[in-house]
């Protein structure tokens, strides 16, 4: 699969030399280097405005200051670096854990510092990741943190932030109630850092040359670069490092498809919903997606041309009606009902009845599940009736013509599988 980084931009989380980074190498270009001055560092990340990387976009620097208190009040502290990317459409994870494992542990290192953690997990369902990681650690002189690999079945819900730690601590990897969060109760009871990998990977850079140059690449509101996993458009899936602001037209292009094919574009892996051809004069970064509705989530596009929208969602839906957890009647009733009005929408089957239904579950439903997946199942539905009213009324009257033809279909919708 092809990762490259956007043109004149120097990377900082892929790299071009192809295969797994090993230790010497990355030692050689400046990693693992010593941390002489936690405060120091944490102004750093406070100062570069580094945002989450796992979907939900929180400030890494309020975080490490959460769990860093309670270490500083007299409690021990946890480190999970949260690896297990349940989103299909994204692959940015597993590349960071397959072939720069000494990337993400200079970061899990060096957040483990500043919270004051003496043991970390790096959670994952990924084999090849696992396997790589275990490698990595291998090679790295002992020290703290000590990190210990923790792999699970793959599952939409497992790599939620209490499902992690769930599963760390020898349980189902299935979300819990909230409160309390795992900074307060986490692994084994105690306050627990969980961050993405990918987040993670963005502090040795922090480290090295500080927040003022982490912000010279990105916007005002979101510094920084990214890792965007596009796929759809006919093409085969590809790994980009983008910097925060870029125009949604050039990405496409750059992907190497015409932006007058797109129809619409399937925004953060599954969780954004669909957003129409209005994307195309939109960029990249948090504030401007949330202005037009959407989310940049993860950081997965799918771009959709021959693909139709409706039959996109009910493939979505489907999908989320069988991966929920099956622990909030809500979420299980919900996810399954939504699929069903979906599905027939697809089929020109659904009723005006059927429409007005799915509409108020889109509202109705949201924030009454343990964790995301009711949103995300909300946020499809919702962005479908409100980005594609005219092919949804096109679908009452009758399936549309490459739905009635050959309707989109998949089991996990712009899946990525070989990332290697």
């Amino acid at each position: 699969m092809p990762t490259t980084a956007w043109p004149g931009l120097a990377p900082r989380l892929l790299h071009t030399a192809g295969g797994v980074e090993g230790y010497a190498d990355y030692v050689g270009a400046g990693g693992y280097l010593p941390l002489d001055d936690p405060d120091h560092l944490l102004a750093e990340v406070d100062r570069s405005g580094l945002l989450g990387r796992g979907g939900a976009a929180f400030p890494l620097a309020r975080k490490l200051r959460t769990v860093r208190a309670a270490h500083q009040a007299g409690a021990r502290t946890v480190l999970l670096a949260n690896g297990e990317e349940g989103e299909p459409a994204s692959v940015k994870d597993k590349w960071l854990l397959r072939n720069r494992p000494h990337l993400v542990l200079d970061g899990i290192r060096l957040a483990a510092a500043l919270v004051g953690a003496d043991r970390a997990y790096v959670y994952v369902s990924d084999p090849a990741a696992a396997a790589a990681v275990a490698t990595a650690l291998a090679d790295v002189p002992p020290g703290e943190p000590s990190i210990r690999v923790v792999s699970v079945s793959a599952g939409y819900v497992a790599g939620e932030e209490s499902a992690a730690v769930r599963a760390v601590n020898g349980g189902p990897a299935k979300p819990t109630d909230k409160p309390p969060r795992p900074f307060q109760v986490g692994v084994d009871g105690l306050p627990t850092l969980v961050s993405n990998v990918e987040t993670l990977a963005n502090l040795p850079f922090v480290h090295r040359d500080g927040g003022q140059a982490y912000r010279a690449i990105g916007t005002s509101d979101s510094p920084g670069t990214f890792l965007a996993t596009v796929t759809g458009g006919g093409r085969p899936p590809a790994l980009y490092e983008l910097p925060h602001g870029v125009a949604v037209t050039d990405v496409v292009r750059h992907h190497g498809v015409s932006p007058d094919a797109v129809n619409g574009v399937l925004m953060g892996g599954y969780f954004a919903g669909l957003v129409n051809r209005t994307v195309l004069d939109a960029t990249l970064d948090h504030e401007t997606m949330r202005s037009v509705g959407s989310a940049l989530g993860c950081g997965a596009l799918a771009i959709l041309t021959e693909d139709c929208p409706v039959a996109v969602a009910a493939a979505v839906m489907a999908y989320f009606d069988r991966e929920n957890a099956g622990q909030c009647g809500s979420c299980f009733n919900g996810t399954a009902a939504m699929s069903a009005v979906t599905s027939a929408l697809r089929d020109g089957a659904a009723t005006d009845e059927d429409l007005e239904r799915l509409r108020r579950w889109s509202v109705v439903l949201r924030g009454r599940g343990a964790c995301a997946t009711l949103d995300a199942a909300t946020n499809v539905a919702a962005s479908l009736l409100a980005q594609f009213p005219d092919l949804v009324a096109e679908h009452l009257s009758g399936a549309c013509d490459p739905c009635r033809s050959s309707a989109f279909s998949a089991t996990r919708p712009y899946e990525v599988e070989a990332i290697a």
